[in-house]
């Protein structure tokens, strides 16, 4: 697998991005340009990705195509389709976003969110977004999430059957499947029954880690890698299963907090064994 994250440093051209990129110990990265870059912008990030062995792991198409407001939904899924589309031409893994929400908060809890109407407005949007794109070389992909579709292994498997599509892929991140004290406790089982179920379909994956609180009723908040209680171990040991060029890319965290969270995971890679580029 390969470990990722954001790069900080100020790059003006594909090659100091590459650079900025391999100084970190990265070989994965988030992709660097935005949808309106110029074609031979793009075309020169991925020789650069390429000639210096970075995985372009995803691009971020962050919306909500389900809005019940028909000109923010609209705006949304071409949104997504713009970026499946740099995607494609810049050769990153996968294009992900969340499924959306019918509330009032993109990423936000809505009762609705977990409907059999809106499973199928899912599937309905997902299909239109790939079709309208056609990719020959990246994927679409929803990030798995606490309180809508996907939130399980078996809702996820759901979905890929369901939209049916060869270029509709998985994204994994565990933390956001952990929304109960039982799965908490138990992050091991989910993490191994995610990849037993999904593996072939998981194109890009999300290291961050899950601490719960004490104070009543229940509290779980995101925390760097390392400092809370996710199983790290057990979720090295399954994404070595999968494409060695599958990414394990850092995410939501202070600038200052990357780095030992990147040498946390190496270490831990180290003592299961598992090999990280």
């Amino acid at each position: 697998m390969r470990l990722g994250g954001p790069v900080f440093e100020e790059c003006s051209d594909p090659g100091q991005w590459a650079a900025a990129v391999k100084r970190l110990g990265y070989g994965a990265a988030y992709c660097p340009v935005a949808a309106d870059a110029p074609a031979d912008v793009v075309r020169g990030y991925a020789d650069a990705a390429r000639d210096a062995d970075i995985v372009i792991a995803e691009v971020g198409a962050w919306s909500n195509p389900l809005s019940r407001d028909d000109k923010a939904r609209n705006d949304a899924i071409e949104h997504c389709r713009r970026q499946l589309a740099l995607a494609d031409r810049i050769g990153a893994r996968c294009c992900v976003n969340i499924a959306g929400s019918r509330g009032a908060k993109w990423d936000g809890p809505c009762r609705d969110d977990v409907s059999a109407e809106t499973f199928d407005l899912i599937v309905e949007t997902v299909r239109s977004i790939i079709d309208a794109v056609e990719p020959s070389q990246t994927c679409y992909a929803l990030e798995t999430m606490p309180w809508m579709v996907p939130d399980s292994p078996d809702a996820y498997l759901r979905l890929v059957q369901a939209i049916d599509r060869k270029r509709f892929a998985v994204h994994f991140d565990p933390v956001n499947l952990i929304n109960s004290p039982r799965r908490y406790f138990d992050n091991a089982a989910v993490i191994r029954e995610f990849c037993h179920k999904l593996a072939p379909h998981i194109r890009s994956c999300h290291a961050k880690d899950i601490l719960l609180g004490e104070s009543l009723t229940v509290h779980l908040s995101e925390v760097p890698p390392g400092k809370g209680a996710l199983d790290f171990g057990v979720y090295l040991q399954e994404l070595a299963k999968l494409n060695p060029d599958t990414p394990l890319m850092l995410e939501h965290m202070a600038e200052e907090d990357y780095g030992p969270a990147a040498e946390y995971i190496r270490s831990v890679a180290s003592d299961v064994g598992v090999r990280i580029r």
